[in-house]
């Protein structure tokens, strides 16, 4: 069990540490120092490397996870409610980042490679708010982890 409870630790702090990172630390430099052209292709590149170990980390929490309920804990059945909050949240921060990545951020991709700095920065807006919603969620859902590590 130690093993996958480090990786889920880990692949959840790589996951909403790179979220808090980059909305309180990396977004308001790249507003105060960059130009939107500059400022939105930085994005581009950032959230093309950032969402790469996104995806590492979901696969991850998802196979560490069920493992360790149905190893450990008789499934669904034999968890405690921080369990099924945990599961909850993270099934739901999964699906607000799937759509992060398939529908705002290819737009935002696209749009940036047009040059069209105008709409790309609507999109950009978009997975800001999503990003600031995803990263509540996994600030709670650590909270929930809370009662399992001790």
């Amino acid at each position: 069990m130690f093993l996958a409870k480090s990786l889920h630790i880990i692949a959840a702090v790589i996951w909403v540490g790179g979220m808090f990172f980059a909305y309180m630390a990396l977004r308001p430099a790249a507003a105060s120092l960059l130009e939107p052209p500059q400022r939105l292709s930085l994005w581009d590149g950032v959230f093309t490397k950032f969402f790469f170990w996104v995806w590492i980390s979901i696969a991850v929490i998802v196979l560490s996870g069920y493992h360790m309920m149905f190893s450990y804990f008789a499934g669904f059945a034999g968890s405690g409610m921080h369990i099924h909050l945990m599961h909850g949240m993270g099934l739901l921060m999964i699906m607000i980042f799937m759509h992060v990545y398939f529908a705002p951020y290819k737009r935002l991709k696209k749009l940036v490679a047009e040059k069209n700095y105008p709409e790309a920065a609507k999109n950009l807006n978009l997975i800001r708010k999503l990003v600031a919603l995803n990263l509540t969620i996994g600030l709670l859902t650590f909270i929930a982890a809370e009662s399992v590590l001790l």
